[in-house]
């Protein structure tokens, strides 16, 4: 969840949305985001919406802004959102507890929030629900207990094996705990397990990563996304690089690492679906995920929290204290929003569906944006197909290039 948000446009107080945006809402897919901003320590590389405990005043905070607090907030905001979605009864396809640092809460207090989105809407019989967890915060009775409440999908922050990397990274868990934490969510009944990887932190060598990613599949997790370090202006890192503590990521290094981590999932039984992402089966794939990149339907919750229905893209206000404040006034805690025309939502889907290993329509594309695929077929860059715009292994390297000749 960025820390920071756009200009956008005043939105109303009680939050109603356009009649255009209900009459399509739900069409694609419906699902909740609830953004939890606490964490135990901050991370330099981080630019989330997050707080520490002490940052927020600890439980002393006003209502809603700590940990003890916050899931009376977030349960009254989707009590908002059923009153703003009244017409729209689409059952929830996929939940996703995100953060910070979701399983600092108690697990009832998370648990709450999902009974909460399951009396306003429902539930989906197949229904995904996600948590995040850091592997320093949880144990076998948590998970046991978020397992029997409903949640059938945990990610835990891996981010590296190596002990320098993670110390770069301002990563205090033990990398020796991560195996203990996945062995206790598959004794918990978890069907799905996800572990998230980064890679290009200063100092990490090639052999160093090549150690990360045979340590996650040692785990036999059923999904791995693995992000390329981005330093974000504001973070302790970024102030790092600019003092000259440490170098900030080689694009060509990058490269490398990209590549060695496709070939290594590859060979382990994981397919990329998404340009970060590989799965060991199509129902291993984070289909919350999936929503945002086919432009599908969400509610978000929590400070900083963005939605997008029916065309209407929309942030709260990013303070705990403020978020908490506005809810129990009755109002909406969204700070703006602005209304997505036809042209926009089209360049949108261009960028977001050809990360996708299914790849974009050619029909999405304008008459400039087919003059290019020859030259991108010809460059090596995109996939001989006729009715679809994919990437190469060579195009996803340079995607961002590519997207930017498919948008001219």
């Amino acid at each position: 969840m960025p820390s920071t948000l756009p200009d956008g446009d005043p939105a109303p107080a009680d939050g109603r949305l356009p009649a255009a945006a209900l009459a399509q809402a739900g069409e694609r897919g419906l699902g909740f985001y609830v953004h939890v901003p606490f964490c135990a320590t901050r991370c330099g590389y981080c630019d989330f919406n997050t707080y520490t405990a002490a940052e927020l005043g600890g439980p002393a905070a006003p209502a809603g802004a700590s940990r003890e607090s916050y899931a009376d907030a977030a349960r009254a905001e989707v009590r908002l959102a059923r009153q703003v979605l009244e017409d729209v009864e689409r059952r929830v396809d996929t939940v996703f507890f995100g953060g910070g640092t979701p399983t600092l809460l108690a697990p009832r207090a998370l648990l709450s929030v999902l009974r909460e989105i399951e009396s306003a809407f429902g539930l989906a019989p197949d229904v995904e629900v996600t948590t995040e967890s850091n592997p320093d915060s949880v144990g076998p009775a948590e998970l046991a207990e978020l397992r029997a409440g409903g949640i059938n999908r945990i990610s835990f922050g891996m981010q590296s094996a190596v002990p320098h990397v993670l110390s770069v990274l301002d990563r205090t868990h033990d990398p020796e705990r991560l195996p203990r934490v996945v062995a206790w969510a598959r004794e918990a009944g978890f069907e799905q397990v996800s572990l998230d990887l980064i890679y290009g932190t200063p100092g990490e060598s090639l052999d160093d990563w090549r150690r990360s990613l045979d340590a996650a599949l040692a785990c036999a997790p059923d999904h791995v996304s693995a992000y390329a370090l981005i330093v974000e202006d504001g973070t302790a890192l970024a102030r790092k690089v600019r003092h000259g503590v440490v170098q900030a990521p080689d694009d060509d290094d990058l490269a490398d690492k990209y590549l060695l981590a496709d070939r290594v999932l590859s060979g382990a039984g994981l397919r990329w679906y998404e340009l970060s992402n590989w799965a060991r089966s199509d129902t291993a794939r984070c289909r919350h995920n999936l929503l945002y990149w086919r432009g599908a339907d969400w509610w978000g919750v929590g400070p900083g929290a963005h939605s997008h229905v029916g065309g209407v893209r929309s942030w709260n206000l990013k303070s705990p204290i403020a978020y908490a404040e506005r809810l129990a006034a009755g109002r909406s805690p969204v700070q703006a929003r602005e209304v997505l025309d036809a042209e926009t939502r089209r360049v949108e889907r261009i960028l977001l569906e050809t990360r996708l290993a299914e790849g974009l329509p050619v029909d999405v594309l304008d008459d400039d944006g087919r003059a290019w695929l020859p030259d991108l077929r010809g460059a090596g860059l995109v996939a001989d197909h006729t009715d679809r715009v994919v990437l190469t292994a060579r195009g996803r390297l340079l995607a961002d290039a590519v997207v930017r000749d498919l948008v001219p």
